[in-house]
């Protein structure tokens, strides 16, 4: 007898980020930028940087998971799968996940990295989402971190890049719903590769005889590289057809929204898709002023916020979307 699908909800959410602020007047001290600048460009006012000797990836992701188990009513011990999305691991491997796993106190229980850079949250909630549906488990763990701050180039030649990201970790417990009326309604993942190398990081690269060279150090090739109109070309294209595209699936319109909890890459990407959907300023979260991209963990760092700030509410229906490197994109209906 086939069993009968079911939805998955959001129990709980939480977030880290470390305590060192960064100010865009503290990047002109180091680089030839201004704050004039970065703000009229991507809206950024300040990040988080880690702190090294107390701040991992996979302890800002801990810190965040203990404050989404809290809010669930949950303890670690009672999770059946961790998934973990970053593009910055603590280790070439294994991956973040088990070590997550080893700082919540728990063993057995599988573990999933997820490579999808800004997408990562979405794709890895599409993946916890996939489990609870088919009664394999039913408490899940999904968690963004990331430490871009080490990887950055902080000269002149990195400058448009390096302005823009930060640190910190998001986390969601998804547990099954009691209705089907309920949770995550529906994902939606796409890529497209040809894009590749428009948003990149070369090395340390498997595809060559030495992984890391004082060559790559000197290049730049270690630190990431951004065509920045072809980005925003494509994410301001992709962001609206994917959240129309979870919208049509379930029979809504943007007008039934309550919220939409985009990637944080740019602010001025924001305000775009606030504009081509129609969304007034209460219906759609940012918060890359204070926090700048953190990737994989903007969206759940932001969906914490905008829960802790009284943007959520019981029957309301958000939407997720994020669009980054990889070409990739993606998005979660939620009826909360």
């Amino acid at each position: 007898m086939t069993k009968q699908l079911r939805n998955s909800r959001i129990a709980g959410l939480g977030h880290y980020v470390p305590e060192k602020v960064v100010k865009n007047a503290d990047l002109e001290k180091i680089m030839d930028t201004s704050d004039a600048w970065i703000v009229e460009r991507t809206g950024i006012h300040e990040r988080r940087y880690f702190e090294p000797g107390k701040d991992t990836t996979a302890n800002m992701a801990a810190n965040a998971a203990r404050k989404a188990l809290e809010k669930a009513g949950l303890e670690a011990k009672d999770l059946d799968m961790i998934v973990f999305a970053t593009l910055s691991p603590d280790y070439f491997f294994p991956g973040s996940g088990v070590l997550l796993q080893r700082e919540l106190g728990i063993s057995d229980i599988p573990c999933f990295d997820v490579r999808n850079q800004c997408s990562g949250f979405i794709y890895a909630l599409s993946l916890a989402d996939q489990f609870i549906k088919t009664s394999m488990y039913d408490n899940v763990l999904v968690v963004g971190s990331e430490i871009h701050s080490s990887g950055l180039d902080f000269s002149d030649r990195g400058r448009a890049v390096s302005v823009i990201f930060g640190d910190g970790a998001g986390a969601a417990v998804l547990t099954p719903s009691d209705s089907l009326e309920k949770g995550i309604l529906s994902t939606h993942l796409h890529a497209q590769g040809e894009f590749a190398e428009e948003l990149m990081t070369i090395g340390p690269s498997s595809n060559e005889r030495e992984r890391i060279t004082h060559q790559m150090i000197d290049d730049g090739t270690i630190f990431p590289i951004m065509n920045g109109s072809t980005v925003f070309k494509h994410a301001v294209t992709r962001f609206p057809e994917v959240i129309n595209e979870a919208l049509n699936q379930n029979g809504y319109t943007a007008a039934d929204l309550n919220l939409v909890v985009p990637h944080q890459a740019n602010l001025r990407i924001t305000q775009f898709i606030q504009q081509k959907m129609q969304l007034p300023d209460n219906k759609i979260f940012s918060n890359i002023q204070k926090y700048g991209n953190t990737t994989a963990a903007s969206v759940p760092i932001a969906f914490s916020e905008a829960f802790e700030e009284g943007y959520v509410k019981e029957g309301d229906l958000i939407c997720l979307a994020a669009f980054g490197s990889g070409f990739t994109w993606a998005s979660a209906l939620i009826r909360w």
